[in-house]
This record gives structure tokens, sequence and C-alpha cells, in this order.
């Protein structure tokens, strides 16, 4: 929970990672895996955002073991949570938090919690469609086509 005297700081990184950490690294991987058109401008400018986020979070981490406070928050579960992801929103590279040692540190910890290996299990057992048809895409980006006629 951390401390009431951190509560400010709580919300302001929590921000950070809802409005700057999750979305430009939502949007990294869309122009660089999903989008039908490779647009060299889009992929650079989502990717260099996901970059600099990623560097201020890290230099943030520097002697710290968790992003606020001196205890695990929903800081670091909101966090861990897109860095998860840094092979897809930073390719091309066998360790894509290898510029970001701070990160890389604290987020082999939290991913080594027992809470994590639980949570990596919820829907396991569960058979996800895979193939990404006109059906898939229409789910996922229905704002890229018109409304139907009801």
């Amino acid at each position: 929970m951390g401390s009431p005297a951190d509560h400010g700081e709580l919300l302001s990184w929590l921000f950070f990672i809802a409005t700057g950490l999750g979305p430009f690294s939502g949007q990294a991987v869309h122009f660089q895996r999903a989008a039908p058109e490779k647009l060299p401008y889009a992929v650079n400018r989502y990717r260099r955002e996901a970059e600099r986020h990623y560097t201020v979070l890290d230099q943030h981490l520097e002697g710290r073991d968790f992003i606020i406070g001196g205890e695990y928050t929903i800081a670091d579960i909101s966090g861990w949570g897109w860095v998860d992801r840094a092979n897809f929103v930073l390719p091309g590279s066998d360790d894509p938090l290898a510029a970001y040692p701070n990160i890389r540190r604290w987020f082999h910890a939290i991913d080594a919690r027992p809470a994590v290996a639980r949570a990596r299990a919820v829907g396991s057992t569960h058979a996800f469609k895979r193939e990404v048809d006109e059906e898939t895409r229409r789910t996922l980006f229905p704002s890229n086509y018109p409304p139907t006629a009801a």
C-alpha cells in the first residue's frame, strides 16, 4: 500500500504509467506489429516515445527497489504489466531491457514473486483464438470501420 505520505507520488507514477508508458508502449506495438501499413513516421514516433518513458522510469529506479517508497505498491504492479511486454515494444534485441539496467533489475525482482506465477497461470488452459482475420481486426480496431446500418 505504501505510506500515506507517499500517496501523492503514488498517484503521479500511476498517471505516468496510465498516460505515458502504457499508451506509448501500446502504440509502439501497434505500429510495429499490427498496422496494415508500416508507416515509418508512426513506427519511429511511438518507439522513441516508449524509449523515452523507459528512460524516465529507469532513472527513477536507480538505487530503489520499488517505484514508490520502500515497499511493493500498485505502481509496481501496473508498471510491471507494461514492461513485461518489452520484447514487443522494443523489438530487435534478445534483451530489450539491456539499455535500462534499473528497470531490468526491478522487473526481474517483481517477476520472481509467487503472485506473478499465479497471474501468468490465469487463462493458461483456455484456447485463445490465434489467427488475425477480418472479424478479429473489426473487434480490435472498431474505429477503423464505418458503422454498419442496423
